[in-house]
């Protein structure tokens, strides 16, 4: 299919390029054109559109989440940590279904689209449905390998790796484990061989809380980031998700190994875990993307309350109101999070990459008027701004409404059917 989007503001979010008006072109998927307004000499559009100054830039990449976690939105709020996923989450997903998992993670899909964001970095289980989900409706996923002492090997991890690499090109698979303190010391020598043998980065989520430092210190003497590292865990990069409480020695140990940092402020101060010192992480110059974490922890898939708590909660912490620039925030939210997930092809505006582009609609009271429209979209900008989201060139969200082959009230209808029977069982 062949699109011309044109008088446009396009963000390419290419190093030193400026926003500029202009038009970008899509065929078969990828960006075969981005610049000064032109038409086609060679032939017809399937379809024109008038940006009428909209902003077109690259999708969000929501770099940590747990799409099928849905089904847990408000159901466990307002406790502490250790009660909420010990009493209630566990005992929940135990019931979950291959199916409840499909529709549940098509829900969280409609809430990606509407936030603009056209990847996801999912970390959770039943990863067949999960896939099924997102190749149905065209949206872009990134699995992650998620065992711990509660489930799955090392040798399911390899096979994983291997088939979900090849199965779709909306699908890529990279190779995790929950956490250092849910997995066994001889599981996660186990996932370092893994690294190794296919020389590929390792996900994880790291130094979330106090708690789970304190208990790491006091099994091997030393820091998540330091003992995953010292058992070669990190030799082929990787990336830690949360990344809350970390020293000096975990962050340069981020900078040697290319570790990417996955912030995830929303769920950290819902769940009292703490902020990130993401200022600090900046200043050192590591690879920081965004992600929201579940739907049951946050509770939204938003990446615009997400942008806006990164800087203003390093703000309010360092008592700095010019602490982590927006533009800063924009490009973790973009090319930062596609750096973490392995997309290189969807990280800018680019003639070549893949054609993951979202649209701002300027002309809504909350974005006027147009001193820095960059930094509005941080600062301002909400969900009602996404005018369109574009996946792989084909359009899925446009103007409120979804065009993913499945209606949204069949989604909604099959998601709260999973969770009256879970209630139930």
């Amino acid at each position: 299919m062949k699109i011309r989007i044109y008088n446009a503001r396009i963000l390419t979010m290419e190093a030193e390029r400026e926003m500029f008006t202009g038009e970008l072109q899509v065929e078969d998927g990828k960006i075969t054109y981005v610049g000064e307004e032109k038409r086609d000499e060679n032939g017809k559009w399937d379809r024109e559109i008038d940006a009428k100054g909209n902003v077109l830039l690259p999708g969000f990449k929501d770099a940590h989440t747990h799409s099928a976690m849905t089904f847990l939105r408000s159901y466990a709020d307002d406790l502490p940590l250790q009660e909420w996923l010990y009493e209630r989450v566990f005992p929940m997903e135990a019931k979950l279904t291959e199916d409840d998992v499909y529709w549940c993670a098509l829900l969280a899909n409609l809430e990606y689209l509407s936030s603009g964001i056209t990847a996801n970095f999912d970390m959770y289980m039943k990863n067949e449905a999960n896939a099924k989900a997102s190749i149905d409706s065209g949206f872009r996923t990134v699995l992650c390998g998620s065992i711990n002492d509660f489930g799955g090997t090392v040798e399911g991890i390899e096979e994983e790796y291997l088939h979900f690499n090849e199965i779709h090109p909306l699908i890529s698979y990279q190779l995790g484990f929950h956490a250092e303190y849910t997995t066994k010391r001889e599981t996660l020598e186990g996932m370092a061989e893994l690294a190794h043998k296919y020389k590929k980065p390792v996900y994880t989520h790291n130094s979330e809380t106090e708690n789970e430092v304190a208990g790491c210190v006091e099994r091997y003497g030393t820091t998540p980031t330091a003992f995953l590292n010292s058992l070669g865990m990190f030799d082929f990069g990787g990336g830690g998700f949360h990344c809350v409480y970390m020293t000096e020695e975990d962050l340069q140990i981020c900078k040697e190994k290319g570790i990417h940092i996955v912030t995830n402020p929303s769920s950290n101060v819902k769940l009292a875990s703490g902020i990130a010192p993401i200022k600090k992480m900046l200043d050192m110059g590591l690879s920081l993307g965004i992600g929201t974490d579940g739907p049951a922890s946050n509770n939204c898939l938003d990446m615009f309350r997400e942008m806006f708590l990164v800087t203003a909660l390093q703000k309010v912490n360092l008592k700095d109101a010019s602490a982590v620039d927006a533009l800063d925030v924009l490009r973790m939210a973009t090319v930062g999070g596609a750096k973490a997930m392995c997309l290189d092809d969807c990280d800018t505006l680019s003639a070549g990459k893949r054609a993951d582009v979202v649209m701002i609609d300027l002309n809504q009271p909350n974005m006027q008027p147009l001193n820095n429209i960059a930094k509005n979209i941080v600062y301002s900008g909400s969900k009602t701004n996404v005018k369109m989201t574009m996946i792989d060139g084909r359009i899925l969200y446009e103007d409120g409404k979804f065009d993913i082959g499945i209606s949204p009230e069949e989604i909604y209808a099959k998601a709260n059917e999973s969770i009256e029977r879970m209630k139930k069982a």
